[in-house]
């Protein structure tokens, strides 16, 4: 799998930056969605046309990361996609997919939307 901020960063390299001994701090999933790049506009459609899939992609990475929660990043201006967002999210909740005990595994997978205030996200690993 590859990235899709435009160059293609394998997302194995990335995962593999969090797989480190468990030193007892919590560990993020931090999902940019800020679209800030160029002439971009992949995280909006994304975000308008599969949010579930979002929800569900960052459960898996979580999950393969150990990390307990996800935080979008969603620029500020997407107030309509926020609204999908943060609406998928609630039904993943109601469904028992994210929250304290995703699908009866014991696993636990907090979902947040943070939207943005004109400012980039950043460039480092969480």
């Amino acid at each position: 799998m590859r990235g899709r901020g435009g160059a293609g960063f394998p997302t194995g390299i990335k995962w593999s930056f969090m797989k480190r001994p468990f030193d007892g701090r919590p560990k993020y999933l931090c999902i940019n969605a800020d679209e800030g790049e160029p002439g971009t506009c992949k995280d909006r459609e994304v975000i308008r046309h599969h949010p579930h899939k979002l929800i569900e992609g960052a459960l898996i990475a979580g999950y393969a990361m150990g990390a307990r929660a996800a935080y979008i990043y969603i620029r500020g201006e997407f107030y309509n996609e926020a609204c999908i967002l943060q609406e998928a999210i609630h039904e993943a909740y109601k469904a028992g997919f994210i929250g304290k005990n995703c699908c009866d595994t014991g696993y636990g997978f907090d979902v947040f939307v943070h939207r943005g205030a004109g400012a980039y996200i950043c460039g480092e690993e969480t």
